[in-house]
């Protein structure tokens, strides 16, 4: 092991590459004495913001993704491609890593792709159940992949492949509040059955157009809510909410600092199906309906959600079928406290509470070999 340890890390784009990224970044400099870290992510991507409030130094590539209809911002694809691949090279000479760690997102892509070329250990993440396309690309050169499901021999070479879950925020995976604390924090009545609404950093339309359409009939359960909305659908739900003859058990934010309280406080859960997501909710260990984004890569969010829903350990209601569908499935486990901690029970058996710990060995073991 060299006497100061250089890694390089590179996430972003949404939370669900930028937490993983941090939480190992964070258990690497509890574990290593002598270590500096340097993120690399997508200029204008949230990742700018969230890794420096995080207190790592991060340098941006000037990268996107290629959409996928027709559309003139792939014209620039080539260009920015080219220019974050020499980017990538420049900050690797540089700062010259012993080891680069990728979990997903824009810059991932050619800084592994550069790092892998100039021999330096490379590890990625993969927390879903379908691999992104820079993933499947990065498997044929890095050195090792950890990831969150079985059976994905199909999509990497097996002997690479070690299965570790998830790494997830700290404060999650080891809850230190109570329920009360949580109502408390969102200033609710504790005798009431808690539904918490959640649909990623920005929200999701879908689901915040199917909970207003349903709102009274929702909250005839006697029930409260905490509904993050996103900022798009804020005033909207704040304004259906305000309406409402139970507008005083309903707690509209567009965005949830401390998750811990919200896990906390709830009873019940409907989310989005990504990695991140999922794996919080099976470590808090709360019943969830998952309504996965259709849009999202090969339709890779259905595939995570279906593994719990298999387990009977989740369920699933299609986006198509949310203004339809979600009341009843809402009414019938608010009524039924018996599925709601079988769903629960269930959960255990997809923990891995250990997912940043085994990361962190493999990444240590691949600087030995070094």
């Amino acid at each position: 092991m060299p006497e100061k340890i250089k890694i390089l890390v590179s996430g972003g784009g949404t939370g669900g590459h930028i937490f993983p990224a941090i939480a190992i970044a964070n258990a690497l400099k509890s574990k290593l004495k002598d270590i500096e870290i340097l993120f690399v992510g997508a200029k204008g991507r949230m990742e700018m913001e969230k890794v420096p409030q995080s207190g790592y130094p991060i340098k941006g590539l000037w990268i996107s993704g290629l959409q996928r209809k027709l559309d003139l911002s792939n014209l620039a694809f080539p260009f920015k491609l080219i220019s974050s691949l020499i980017g990538a090279e420049k900050i690797i000479r540089q700062f010259k890593p012993d080891v680069a760690i990728g979990t997903g997102g824009y810059a991932s892509g050619p800084l592994l792709y550069m790092a892998a070329k100039k021999k330096v250990p490379t590890l990625i993440l993969e927390q879903n159940s379908y691999p992104g396309i820079t993933n499947k690309l990065l498997g044929k050169t890095v050195n090792k992949i950890c990831v969150a499901y079985k059976e994905l021999e199909k999509y990497f070479p097996k002997e690479k492949i070690i299965v570790t879950g998830t790494p997830i925020r700290k404060e999650i995976l080891d809850l230190q509040v109570s329920r009360e604390d949580g109502l408390n924090f969102f200033e609710l009545q504790s005798v009431k059955p808690v539904l918490l609404i959640i649909g990623g950093s920005q929200g999701a339309q879908k689901i915040n157009e199917a909970i207003a359409k349903n709102l009274e009939e929702i909250m005839a359960q006697d029930i409260n809510i905490i509904w993050q909305t996103g900022k798009p659908s804020f005033e909207m739900a704040k304004s259906v909410a305000a309406k409402s003859a139970f507008s005083k058990a309903i707690k509209v934010v567009d965005f949830i600092g401390r998750m811990d309280m919200a896990y906390a406080a709830a009873d019940l859960i409907i989310s989005r199906a990504g990695a991140i997501a999922i794996a919080e909710i099976i470590a808090v260990n709360k019943p969830a309906i998952f309504i996965p984004l259709p849009s999202a890569a090969e339709d890779h969010q259905t595939k995570n959600a279906i593994t719990l829903v298999k387990g009977k350990a989740a369920v699933l209601v299609k986006e198509s079928d949310a203004n339809d569908k979600l009341l009843k499935v809402i009414t019938d486990l608010i009524k039924m406290k018996s599925t709601r901690l079988l769903l629960a029970q269930n959960l255990k058996r997809f923990e891995r509470p250990d997912a940043t710990d085994r990361i962190v060995e493999e990444v240590i073991e691949l600087i030995k070999k070094k």
